[in-house]
């Protein structure tokens, strides 16, 4: 059983991923109008779930992220005209999970006008890929290695890599219309955004410098991340709801303040919510159990905050990457994880955001083992009575699928509860095999037949 202090920086730095049995919710959204997956509910009774999904299923040339994207249309009717899409993931590495992440974002951006990726990393972190992606700033794999560190190294992989590397040669192609990187999440704050802060109320509200530099003192990291997270997590909890009531205190502030750049404003404020948003979620106690729902649901929520301003602000459509927990419409573990990103996506866009699950039957994978260090796991094919067995007998060997449209028997089958694989950054977990209902917690369902360990850098 992993201590509550290690539960807090896997949570915080790669979600576990949920773990506990999922109760009913409400019905998935309706499909994008014209969809070519539509069937009606008088179709042709199968005679099996398989049967019925592989009468609505379009198999995936491939994985890999080289090559046409014809087949990947389908994929883009079910988006539709979504601004948001969640892509998940039943392992935080495998590689054919982001390689189709890699294909499927390419897609996006070259049919349907994406031009934004959302990783679970920290805010800071997003702005200085940002920076490398749009402006050339940096060293790619200098920056790779100092911003995905302790449990965020998961994304420290040649996967992500190639990626980022294609996200930057499309923008030397497309100096003006370039494609963006954010992170959405809230595990650590790093230095960038202490300055872009304190450079801004220097620059614009010069009376209010000595303040805001009062408010974060000893607070901007002078360590690597890891370090930085560890310690961080350490302090007292007295001093910890100081520090957030502190940076709470510096977002007043400059929210007073309007400076005549209502743009530069607003950037401003979101980096100082952004430092906010990590001392809160550290304010939390971790080591009272019962408080552990209350951060989740404060993180989550963080996550579909920080997507929505983006979106806002920008005017970008964004492809997310996260675990399926997390896009998600309906928690994996309401226990644990009252309400998720998706969830708060789908309350705040409607159906202008589509979450998409993804699936495997069997294969390899990294992830921490009990003992902290890392390791390659293999799971067997799936078990009678697993989503991912009935999942796995449809035709395909890889396939998309839209849940909001299929016959009869597949749509009875979907709205059951079934045990599906839901693998986090700590194999094996407290429950690796919760049972959710696929209708009511995703919209669209890309099924794998086997995956691979992702190959890391460092």
């Amino acid at each position: 059983m992993i201590t509550m202090r290690k539960f807090l920086l896997a949570a915080l730095l790669v979600p576990l991923g949920a773990t506990l049995a999922v109760a009913p919710a409400a019905s998935a959204a309706a499909p994008p109008a014209g969809s070519a997956t539509s069937v009606s509910a008088d179709a042709v009774a199968f005679r099996s779930p398989e049967a019925a999904l592989d009468r609505v299923a379009h198999p995936l040339r491939t994985t890999e992220p080289r090559g046409g994207v014809a087949d990947l249309r389908p994929f883009g009717t079910m988006v539709g005209g979504a601004t948001v899409v969640g892509v998940g993931e039943a392992t935080h590495s495998s590689h054919e999970f982001i390689a189709l992440k890699h294909r499927a974002f390419r897609y996006l951006v070259e049919e349907k006008g994406f031009r934004t990726f959302a990783l679970e990393a920290a805010w800071s972190s997003g702005l200085r890929i940002d920076a490398y992606l749009t402006r050339g700033e940096g060293d790619l794999k200098q920056i790779m290695d100092e911003e995905f560190q302790g449990t965020y190294r998961w994304w420290n992989n040649a996967e992500y890599r190639d990626l980022l590397q294609w996200m930057r040669s499309y923008n030397i192609q497309h100096p003006d219309d370039p494609l963006h990187f954010v992170g959405d999440d809230n595990g650590f704050a790093g230095a960038e955004l202490y300055d872009k802060v304190n450079a801004y109320a220097a620059a614009v509200l010069p009376e209010l410098a000595p303040q805001l530099t009062a408010l974060y003192q000893g607070l901007r990291p002078t360590t690597d991340a890891a370090t930085y997270v560890n310690d961080y997590s350490s302090k007292p909890m007295a001093e910890r709801k100081e520090l957030a009531e502190r940076t709470g205190r510096a977002v007043d502030l400059l929210k007073q303040h309007p400076g005549a750049d209502a743009d530069a404003h607003a950037w401003a404020v979101q980096h100082a919510v952004a430092i906010h948003q990590m001392t809160t979620v550290y304010a939390f106690d971790w080591d009272d159990p019962q408080s552990i729902p209350g951060a989740m649901l404060y993180r989550d929520r963080v996550m579909a905050d920080n997507i929505a301003w983006w979106q806002q602000h920008t005017g970008s459509k964004i492809m997310i990457s996260a675990h399926n927990g997390h896009i998600a419409l309906k928690s994996y573990a309401p226990d644990t994880y009252p309400r998720v990103q998706g969830d708060f996506l789908r309350e705040q866009l409607g159906t202008g955001y589509v979450s998409v699950g993804l699936t495997f039957n069997q294969g390899t994978f990294n992830a921490f083992n009990h003992d902290g260090a890392p390791e390659r796991f293999t799971v067997t094919p799936a078990a009678p009575g697993t989503a991912e067995h009935t999942l796995d007998k449809v035709r395909h060997r890889d396939y998309v699928v839209d849940l909001r449209n299929t016959p009869a028997p597949a749509r009875a089958w979907l709205a059951e509860p079934h045990t599906i694989k839901n693998i986090g950054a700590t194999y094996p977990g407290i429950a690796d095999a919760p049972q959710i209902r696929l209708a009511q917690t995703h919209d669209i369902l890309i099924h794998l037949q086997q995956v691979q360990a992702a190959r890391m850098l460092n």
